[in-house]
């Protein structure tokens, strides 16, 4: 039986993200479905958006993607989305966007700005690139240009991600409405009222999801040392993180309270927990590795 669930989990597992977004796509949008969107960047997070955006039915004409990579840009023209490798070629076709979204790596971020400058002057620029704050931002647009930093993480994939986000004064409510918006295409989102809240938030769900992967890889491996063979201990924690993860999230009550409806004194989970819980166990290195992760966060955005 176990065999069986795991080849029919692997067969559909291809399909995961396609099936989570199009759940989330039910949801009836607010905005125009023709609102212009120009994405500059369209990696594994531009394409997650994208996704996103056409099952929440979002006009696909009314998206056009810039990036230099050909695959990128066939990934793009795979999804009915017209593709080009710069800027002015994109703006040319279409007219000047209503939101102008970079999805670049912080180090492609200035010529980026460049090339976009002229265009989110007359809308709202709006940057998921780690690290880089609402002034540096400005600071390529010029005065008075409305930008809207955001932070979204991994899940963002298949639709489960979180993204925390924070506008300049410049931005409308309507131009914080669409951001939200094409966020939320791909999973919940939480909105900042300082900006230095940021380092934080990146530090606990932007770094989080690689926190939960070695939490997975460490019981996975815990499992074989004790004696369980590799494939079965894999299964065994990727189920039991994804499970407790959801009934937490479904529960209630707060993570403390389920963790002590779980712990009977004197028994195998309390002597995990005793371990666990010890000076300078997980609670301590977690709070550690948050510090470590905010405060290079704050350095990366003084660069």
């Amino acid at each position: 039986m176990i065999a069986n669930a795991s080849a029919e989990r692997h067969a559909s597992r291809t399909n995961d993200s396609a099936r989570i977004i199009a759940a989330r796509g039910s949801r009836e949008t607010t905005l125009g479905r023709n609102t212009r969107v120009l994405l500059i960047g369209f990696g594994n997070m531009g394409q997650a958006l994208a996704r996103g955006w056409l099952a929440h039915g979002r006009d696909a004409s009314a998206i056009r993607v810039v990036d230099t990579a050909p695959a990128a840009r066939a990934a793009a023209a795979g999804l009915g989305i017209a593709a080009s490798e710069r800027v002015g070629a994109a703006a040319g076709s279409s007219g000047a966007p209503d939101v102008v979204l970079l999805a670049v790596k912080p180090n492609q971020l200035a010529p980026a700005l460049v090339e976009a400058a002229p265009l989110a002057r007359g809308g709202v620029l709006l940057s998921i690139a780690a690290g880089k704050t609402l002034r540096q931002l400005e600071a390529g647009l010029g005065a008075g240009a409305a930008v809207v930093r955001a932070m979204p993480n991994t899940p963002a994939a298949i639709g489960q991600g979180i993204t925390a986000l924070v506008a300049n004064p410049a931005a409308t409510p309507e131009q914080r409405a669409l951001c939200d918006e094409l966020l939320a295409a791909v999973g919940a989102t939480a909105w900042l009222d300082d900006e230095r809240d940021m380092d934080a938030v990146t530090a606990v769900s932007g770094s989080g999801p690689a926190y939960v992967f070695l939490l997975i890889e460490c019981l996975e491996r815990a499992g074989v040392e004790a004696g369980l063979k590799p494939e079965l201990s894999r299964r065994l924690a990727l189920a039991t993180v994804a499970g407790a993860g959801a009934y937490a999230a479904a529960a209630d009550e707060p993570p403390a309270e389920l963790r002590r409806r779980v712990t009977s004194p004197g028994g195998t989970t309390q002597a995990a927990l005793d371990v666990l819980g010890a000076e300078r166990g997980l609670g301590d290195l977690v709070s550690r590795a948050v510090r470590a992760a905010a405060k290079r966060s704050r350095e990366l955005s003084a660069v």
